[in-house]
């Protein structure tokens, strides 16, 4: 493998670029009519099909026309048996490839993701070094990536819709290998592409605000000290916490949104990042050391300029991209395998839905007030918001001291949701919990043999409940990535058909998170009550996402914009779906706080996934009600890589719909006391 990665001719951007680069029409005909003679009628479609697609993927860096013409009818298999043999050797070897390059790259980017102590700039480099950038060249120049295009060619998602319900398991084998050589990329412009999302990653990794410097105008400390919450996921989940505190918890939350504000327009002090040498007063945005005032620069658009930095360099893509020719096609059409129009057209239709004002009006009724703008992440209608947040934590940080304690518990939470002792000991088998620098993630074994990898982020004084909880979320993640590798019939299936759909499983885990520490978390009004709050964590994630996909066309429309300019862009786009969706349903106009996501920054155009997972998740959980959750989880995720709709269907027996969830949301509302 090393041989290979380092040892074979990069083939240069001007010799893919090149106009007259591809095989002339009159030697792709000749290569057809050739392998129609020697095999027949029959083979006509896959012949063209095969020979077209290998032929796009064709530079004179690969050869002549001549040379094209005989490697078609030299590699094209036409016997089935044969045909078959290749893809499971195919299979064989990309599993190796994919697995040891995922286990290389875990062990370079371990440094920055773990908490392994003080982190250098050598850590940073290794970080963002993508060891397999080169590999497409590399497959292309010793023409393996020719062979699986001549007898896999690349099927479009619009064949797949139509043609893949009748397809067999091997049929479908046979169309994943065949995204592997969609186009073709140089390695140096993957490595561009990797580099400016390490940057990015390592940027919110570190976006700390330390709460117990946080002040009120009469200089009044609302957090404890040494608490330090990541932007954003800690701060939006220190608001939802806060909704337990009868006495503070307005008043921290209306402090963490000013912070929030401070981010997103980018005057936030540069000094108070990170950092708890110097108090902070959010309201005025005043600095103070040694009980005075000092001058204190703002971050000076550095937000905006990861954004800039990720847009760069998947525009550095575009070009090699002739069918997706955008990262936003490439995302959706391509990854997602949902076009981005029927993304924004659902949303569209959820958001707009009436039911969510009367939503909004049950909660303000509740609060006992008039709803702000933070208060889209209102959590009063889970389980766990019974609970006071001092309560929770005592049992998690008891409970899990370190993340070896909750991996060794990782057998016990399975049994409990129905898994026999010797399948539970099997998944928990391959599940490793190492301590995350950042919030935390998930990271999928890349083939049987390695582990899945659960990041999750735990102080010194052990496991916190907001941390707890989303380990669980993780936990889901790694159960799906283990039954979907280890549990597939080929290798070219394993995962899921996008990252929704492991988001799902992660909120289906998440939401029985106080069942798995052994608390009742049921209500009598739980049915209500799961309605109420999908629909609003539905709206609230929909909307980030309408922001993250609209910033994406602004810079298509604006692509020389400064990080200035996209700021004033970002801002000016949040305020107008929150005016157009959320003013309604909360009262407020004029909120630019649909902006503050760090997906964005680390993972652009990913947050549209979170909004399919809650949707499947609400389907899931629908379908499992009286069914043993363990045998129909093994059994749902068993199916791999399918398209989107097909692989629900096979779920549940009904395609991804918000019908369900408007649905049941109705029944609620009419009846709701």
């Amino acid at each position: 493998m090393i041989i290979l990665a380092s040892c074979t001719t990069t083939v240069k951007n001007e010799q893919i670029t090149a106009a007259n680069s591809r095989p002339n029409e009159s030697s792709i005909h000749a290569a057809i009519d050739s392998l129609i003679y020697k095999y027949g009628a029959s083979n006509t479609l896959p012949i063209e099909k095969g020979v077209k697609h290998a032929a796009s993927l064709w530079t004179n860096a690969d050869g002549s026309n001549s040379e094209f013409i005989h490697f078609c009818t030299k590699n094209f298999i036409a016997d089935s048996k044969n045909k078959s043999l290749l893809l499971d050797k195919l299979s064989n070897y990309f599993e190796s490839l994919d697995g040891h390059f995922n286990k290389i790259t875990l062990d370079l980017k371990q440094n920055v993701d773990l908490n392994n102590g003080e982190l250098l700039d050598i850590d940073k480099t290794f970080s963002g070094y993508s060891v397999s950038a080169h590999l497409q060249d590399d497959l292309y120049a010793n023409k393996i990536a020719f062979v699986v295009a001549l007898n896999f060619p690349y099927c479009t998602l619009k064949e797949k819709e139509s043609e893949g319900k009748n397809w067999s398991r091997s049929q479908w084998a046979a169309a994943r290998l065949g995204d592997r050589f969609v186009s073709r990329v140089p390695g140096e412009v993957n490595q561009v592409v990797a580099k400016a999302n390490s940057d990015a990653d390592i940027y919110i990794a570190e976006y700390n605000i330390q709460m117990g410097s946080l002040r009120t105008e009469e200089g009044v400390q609302l957090f404890p000290d040494k608490m330090s919450l990541l932007s954003h996921w800690n701060l939006r989940d220190e608001i939802k916490a806060d909704y337990a505190d009868k006495d503070k918890g307005l008043v921290k939350q209306q402090m963490i949104y000013k912070v929030m504000q401070h981010i997103i327009k980018q005057d936030i002090p540069a000094k108070v990042i990170n950092n708890p040498a110097f108090i902070w007063k959010p309201v005025s945005n005043q600095v103070f050391q040694d009980n005075k005032v000092i001058s204190c620069e703002a971050e000076a658009n550095a937000r905006y300029q990861q954004i800039l930095n990720n847009f760069h360099a998947e525009q550095a893509v575009d070009p090699y991209e002739p069918d997706r020719n955008t990262f936003i096609q490439r995302k959706f059409s391509g990854e997602m395998e949902i076009p981005q129009e029927e993304v924004e057209a659902l949303f569209d239709h959820f958001l707009r839905s009436p039911q969510l004002i009367q939503v909004g009006k049950i909660i303000s009724e509740r609060l006992g007030r008039k709803l702000e703008a933070f208060d889209i992440w209102y959590d009063g209608f889970k389980a766990r918001s019974e609970f006071p947040q001092d309560q929770l934590n005592s049992m998690t940080t008891k409970k899990y001291p370190d993340p070896k304690a909750f991996e060794k518990d990782i057998p016990n939470m399975l049994g409990k949701l129905g898994w026999s002792k010797d399948r539970a000991a099997y998944i928990a088998d391959k599940i490793v919990v190492d301590p995350a620098r950042g919030s935390g993630h998930a990271w999928g074994a890349g083939m049987k043999g390695e582990k899945s990898h659960l990041r999750t982020r735990v102080a010194s004084t052990g496991m916190d409940y907001k941390g707890y909880n989303i380990a669980v979320h993780e936990f889901g993640h790694n159960v799906e990535q283990t039954i979907s590798m280890y549990d597939i019939d080929n290798y070219n299936m394993n995962g899921v058909p996008s990252t929704a759909f492991t988001e799902a499983l992660a909120f289906v885990f998440q939401s029985r998170d106080l069942f798995l520490l052994g608390l009742n978390g049921e209500s009598k009004n739980q049915k209500a009550l799961t309605a109420l709050d999908a629909s609003w964590t539905l709206m609230e994630i929909m909307g980030v996402g309408l922001v993250d996909m609209r910033t994406w066309k602004w810079m298509y429309s604006n692509p020389k914009a400064t990080p200035e300019e996209l700021k004033k862009a970002v801002i000016q786009i949040s305020t107008e779906v929150w005016n157009s969706y959320f003013a309604p349903v909360i009262g407020v106009r004029d909120q630019p706080i649909l902006a503050i996501y760090s997906h964005m920054i680390s993972n652009p155009l990913y947050l549209a996934a979170y909004s399919y997972g809650q949707i499947i998740e609400f389907q899931l959980e629908d379908f499992l009600k009286g069914k043993k959750f363990s045998d129909e989880i093994d059994r749902i995720f068993k199916q791999g890589k399918l398209i989107p709709q097909l692989w629900m269907e096979g779920a549940v027996g009904n395609k991804i719909s918000v019908d369900p969830i408007l649905k049941q949301l109705d029944e609620v509302l009419t009846t709701y006391k």
